[in-house]
C-alpha cells in the first residue's frame, strides 16, 4: 500500500512541476504584449492606463522629495542638539 502512495506523490509533483513550467511563457508572452501595444498606444482603455502610470510617477517623485526634505530636516535638527549640547 506504501508503494500506492509513493507513486501517487509522484505523479503529484511531476504535474505540479509540468503544469508551473507551462505557466511562465504564457506569462512572459502577455508582458511582452502589452510592452508591445503600451509602446504603439494600443491597450485597451489606453488614456486611464496613463493616467494611472502619470499619477504613480507623480506620487514617486513626491515621496521622494519628501523623504529627502525629511533626511534634510533630520540632519538639522541633530546638528542643532548638538550645538545646544556644547
Amino acid at each position: 500500500m506504501t508503494l500506492r502512495y509513493l507513486f501517487m506523490i509522484a505523479i503529484a509533483i511531476a504535474l505540479s512541476t509540468l503544469s508551473a513550467c507551462g505557466q511562465k511563457p504564457t506569462e512572459t508572452t502577455e508582458k511582452v504584449v502589452d510592452k508591445v501595444n503600451d509602446a504603439l498606444d494600443r491597450r485597451p482603455n489606453e488614456k486611464a492606463r496613463d493616467a494611472i502610470e502619470d499619477i504613480t510617477s507623480a506620487v514617486k517623485d513626491a515621496s521622494e522629495e519628501a523623504q529627502g526634505k525629511m533626511e534634510e530636516i533630520a540632519k538639522e535638527i541633530k546638528h542643532q542638539s548638538g550645538d545646544a549640547a556644547k
